[in-house]
């Protein structure tokens, strides 16, 4: 018989009990008031003593009672008891997340809701400058570096923003934050010194290299073309010979001066004017037209007349490779499509062809240096693989993105995304000087 049972029971024979006696003394009434005003106190005695036992947090031995009392107390006791066990299992586990993060040799921040600091580990008191009173501060209020704050703010943490640490500028940080819980966010910053330390050294490098070069590269071309003005055409070996090294002359050429301009767009400070980009786009395509003898193949569709805060040569150098890469890749009949217009978020300039396409596991990586997509064309297409990554790199300096999209055998489409904040108003008319550098080409 289960507890609930004996305790109605129990009530049930008291009541037929007090039945009994008032019939038997006729104080049936007087009876029953008095039993149930007995129950009732022993009720108020069992709640109250049981209130008193749990406003300790019933860490204590539960009271000695019976029937349904002692049932609750058994049952509360256990809960608690268990709660308490898991309560030390996570204090363990929390108590090893905090000695794993404060052994990272990376900064870890946990970020509230409103950007409050909850916790942060040694390394971040190091690099940061972070301290434990600094618990519950908002952290834009202790690091003030605006790129920080512009990325904490934007809500786009797919990158990381690189900014030096606030307690020593010889640190180089980078900055990434990653969202979890409701609104919770981990703030993450690497050490990052040698590694862009290493970069500069591979960028002054690859410049020292290259202007090194352009010398040699400049007397071997005039040594070149003194021989094939002497050469009489009387013998076809001599003839090849000179044709070829020419060839390779004008290739290398052509890397050196790609590398040259890759390393001014990664390293000059930027001079921007407000550029009429309409009229710029219709002066690259009337000289592709030019050089293709085919002024139809190039369709201009200018959706937009508005201006774009900028660099003239880096724009004229992104927007020619793009051009020249659909020019290249598509046959030689084929139709490719340059639009420029706006819309909510950007304004947008497109080179859309009905080439060869590109495969979605090469589309991540056309924009690394040196990297051409291995396929099997009819025809050889000459290039070195550095256009698509001075189109990033100019595109960068713009705070704009590229987008590709592609299908294998009908075309693709190269998208440069502006923000709407680099729109401009030209004060007076912009003019556009000639092409001061080469059009550089490259393959996909």
């Amino acid at each position: 018989m289960g507890i609930w049972q004996k305790e109605f029971t129990s009530v049930v024979l008291l009541f037929l009990l007090v039945t009994v006696l008032g019939g038997l003394t006729g104080w049936f009434l007087p009876l029953l008031l008095l039993l149930t005003l007995i129950l009732l106190i022993y009720q108020i005695f069992q709640i109250n003593r049981f209130e008193r036992w749990i406003s300790t947090g019933g860490r204590s031995q539960y009271p000695k009672t019976t029937g349904v009392w002692e049932e609750i107390y058994y049952h509360v006791y256990r809960i608690k008891k268990n709660e308490k066990r898991r309560k030390k299992k996570l204090s363990k586990v929390i108590e090893q997340f905090r000695q794993s993060t404060e052994a990272l040799p990376d900064a870890a921040v946990v970020l509230g809701v409103n950007d409050e600091i909850e916790w942060a580990n040694k390394t971040a008191r190091s690099v940061l400058g972070l301290q434990q009173s600094d618990k519950g501060q908002r952290i834009p209020n202790l690091i003030r570096f605006p790129e920080f704050i512009r990325y904490l703010k934007s809500g786009n943490y797919d990158e990381a923003v690189i900014m030096p640490s606030p307690i020593n500028s010889q640190i180089t940080l980078a900055v990434r934050v990653v969202s979890y819980g409701a609104g919770l966010r981990l703030l993450l910053a690497q050490d990052v010194t040698q590694l862009k330390k290493m970069e500069r050294m591979r960028k002054d490098f690859v410049a020292n290299v290259s202007h090194e070069l352009r010398t040699p590269l400049t007397v071997l071309k005039g040594y070149l073309e003194t021989l094939q003005d002497m050469d009489d055409g009387e013998s076809s070996l001599l003839t090849n010979s000179v044709q070829q090294m020419q060839a390779q002359t004008e290739r290398m050429q052509n890397l050196v001066d790609d590398l040259l301009l890759l390393t001014r767009l990664e390293t000059q400070q930027r001079k921007t004017q407000c550029i009429n980009v309409p009229a710029l786009l219709t002066q690259i395509c009337k000289e592709h037209s030019v050089i293709l003898n085919n002024p139809e193949r190039i369709e201009l569709i200018l959706g937009a007349q508005v201006h774009i805060v900028g660099e003239e040569l880096a724009l004229r150098s992104a927007f020619s490779n793009l051009l020249s890469n659909a020019l290249k890749y598509s046959p030689d009949d084929a139709p490719v499509k340059v639009r420029w217009y706006q819309n909510a978020e950007a304004v947008i300039m497109s080179v859309e062809d009905n080439g060869e396409g590109i495969a979605a596991a090469d589309i991540p990586r056309v924009s690394e240096r040196f990297y051409r997509v291995e396929i099997k064309r009819s025809k050889k297409v000459q290039g070195i693989g550095l256009g698509l990554a001075i189109v990033k790199h100019a595109l960068m300096r713009h705070d704009a993105r590229l987008v590709i999209t592609s299908d294998v055998g009908k075309g693709s489409c190269f998208s440069c995304y502006f923000p709407i904040s680099q729109v401009c108003t030209p004060k007076t008319n912009t003019v556009l000087t000639e092409p001061t550098a080469s059009l550089f080409l490259n393959d996909h």
